[in-house]
């Protein structure tokens, strides 16, 4: 059997990103046959991931990456089992390269075909649960291509956004950023009303309606009420129409115009731990 290296041992821990301690075990049994090492790292991780896919993963790192041009913007969620794992440095690393080849995907399942280095991202994430212990897996995957695309990460990496405006002009920087704040704080449910689920509508009249019941209000009169509580719905739930965190003397609608009369919100995506 040839002798070990420390050289050898670093040279597969800088490869893999596992503990010094597998890496040496790896190439005991190979060998030193460094390409065999992997082999055995990653059916290690194979193994692991089988004993826990049905475990919740649940933490982990939100990520947001808008390319060069500021035309296209991902939102994704490596998720894993603990909060420990979800804030490791070498964690959120890997997700943020992740997040960089999820620029150049358009579904989740293109992102898991893609390459990382010599392997696919899905084997990637097989070899990491090894590493690692825990369950890991792309949670989320949104994109958004538009005139120009703004994002923000909350604190400690919970919760991301990606927004897309209308056209790119002075301020849209400020402006999308300042809206993916606002959609990652609201979390509101459409763009606008015309966005909102038909049967969301109808349950939340027929909710006004049991209420304005019980509070004694006439028949005749509750489809007017319930109409009015309907827009104050749209007001609070819908991402243009909801006060700016801001400024709440003014809607997101009008903030974005201030910029330009023009300028409009064309589409959001939110992602989340959980």
């Amino acid at each position: 059997m040839s002798k070990i290296t420390a050289s050898e041992v670093n040279n597969l821990r800088k490869t893999t990103g596992a503990g010094m301690m597998d890496c040496k075990k790896a190439l005991v049994e190979s060998d030193g046959n460094f390409e065999k090492a992997i082999e055995i790292l990653r059916k290690k991780g194979q193994k692991v991931a089988a004993k826990r896919a049905d475990r919740d993963s649940a933490e982990g790192a939100a990520i947001t990456k808008t390319n060069e041009s500021n035309t296209a913007g991902v939102a994704i969620v490596l998720g894993c089992e603990t909060d420990f794992v979800g804030k490791n440095e070498d964690f959120v690393s890997l997700a943020n390269k992740l997040a960089d080849i999820a620029l150049e995907c358009n579904t989740k399942e293109e992102l898991l075909k893609a390459k990382i280095g010599e392997v696919t991202v899905e084997e990637k994430l097989i070899e990491q649960t090894g590493v690692i212990g825990e369950k890991i897996e792309i949670k989320a995957f949104e994109k958004i291509n538009a005139a120009f695309v703004g994002s923000y990460i909350h604190a400690g990496n919970k919760i991301a956004s990606v927004v897309g405006l209308s056209a790119s002009v002075d301020g849209s920087d400020v402006a999308a950023k300042d809206v993916s704040m606002q959609v990652a704080a609201m979390n509101p449910i459409a763009l606008d009303e015309n966005g909102v689920d038909s049967n969301i509508i109808e349950k939340e009249i027929e909710i006004a309606k049991d209420q304005l019941r019980s509070e004694g209000k006439p028949e005749a009169m509750l489809d007017n009420i319930a109409k009015g509580k309907l827009k104050r719905f749209f007001k609070d739930n819908t991402l243009v129409n909801q006060d700016f965190i801001k400024d709440s003397k003014q809607s997101v609608k009008n903030y974005v115009s201030s910029y330009d009369k023009d300028l409009h919100v064309v589409e959001y995506k939110r992602v989340a731990l959980g």
